[in-house]
């Protein structure tokens, strides 16, 4: 069986920057996997930028076609009093902002092997959990 694994909000925002070719190139790869899923936080951060951020803002009709189709069946977390408590500790031990920490934690909590982020330390193990950065090689 393959690894489960967790995205970051930066995944599906380069997924759509065109002005990134090789970032643009692999997140889309990264869509097309079978295995990922992401949390409601991802999902609030990418419908923010989505709208507000993009050279050229999503429409809300596209937008909302792309959570129904591709991102809420892939949504796999949602807020716990344990993710959240799990997050400050996460804060605590990395130094992490508390919004990267709580990504962490819903990563572990999705039971995925492998968090794919261009934010945090790539290689570092948390529990369970490796981060990696697809992007290291996309500069």
């Amino acid at each position: 069986m393959r690894d489960k694994f967790f995205l970051d909000t930066n995944i599906l925002v380069y997924a759509f920057d065109h002005s990134s070719p090789n970032k643009l190139k692999t997140a889309q790869s990264i869509l097309l996997t079978k295995n990922w899923v992401v949390s409601w936080q991802v999902l609030q951060e990418f419908c923010h930028v989505a709208l507000h951020r993009f050279q050229t803002p999503l429409k809300q009709e596209d937008l909302q076609d792309y959570l129904n189709l591709v991102l809420w069946p892939r949504c796999a977390l949602f807020p716990s009093s344990e993710i959240y408590s799990h997050a400050l500790m996460i804060q605590q031990a990395t130094q992490y902002r508390f919004y990267d920490a709580l990504i962490v934690s819903s990563a572990i909590a999705s039971g995925a092997s492998v968090l794919y982020s261009e934010d945090l330390q790539s290689g570092r193990k948390i529990d369970s959990l490796v981060i990696q950065n697809p992007f290291e090689h996309s500069q």
